[in-house]
């Protein structure tokens, strides 16, 4: 941690920039937090900046995230971390009909709550995920929100402990 507490705003930035998805300003708000005792303190202070942010910042925060097996995914063109996690949840080599099914999930639910579905890839694989697609297209606005601002937190947590080198093997359990 002397390493992430020592770096500039804009190595902070370079280096964390991407823990929400597109969001360098999150990054920038917690960099004056420093300095952080231990990942899961860099953790909290990510989650609290989300938890300040009103609904319609929240529904910005989902907007970053590409639909998970969608057209960025098909044009190869997903951020590194969302590459690698949805590589990692078999959303990259899906069949026909699986990515039939997907793409009409992902259309009905941002037709519904206007932002894309989230969820923890690295915590789940594409039946899941699917599943996930159907069931909570059922949910009301406020409900999807605040579950999809729960995933980004869970792949913020992730994404910190790939970019920690002193995280600990035991801080690898699950959020």
């Amino acid at each position: 941690m002397d390493e992430v507490n020592s770096l500039s705003w804009e190595a902070f930035i370079q280096r964390f920039g991407n823990v929400i998805e597109h969001g360098p300003i999150v990054a920038g708000a917690i960099w004056t937090q420093r300095p952080f005792s231990d990942a899961r303190e860099l953790h909290r202070a990510v989650c609290g900046f989300l938890d300040t942010l009103p609904s319609t910042g929240k529904e910005s925060i989902l907007r970053c995230h590409p639909d998970l097996a969608g057209a960025l995914a098909r044009a190869d063109r997903l951020t590194t971390e969302s590459k690698k996690e949805q590589r990692g949840a078999g959303l990259l080599n899906l069949t026909k009909e699986e990515a039939a099914i997907i793409t009409e999930l992902n259309i009905s639910y941002k037709s519904k709550f206007q932002f894309p579905f989230v969820i923890c890839a690295r915590e789940n694989k594409k039946e899941a995920i699917i599943a996930g697609l159907k069931a909570r297209i059922n949910n009301t606005v406020d409900v999807e929100l605040q579950h999809g601002i729960g995933e980004v937190k869970k792949i913020a947590w992730y994404r910190i402990l790939d970019l920690v080198p002193t995280a600990s093997d035991q801080m690898i359990a699950k959020y």
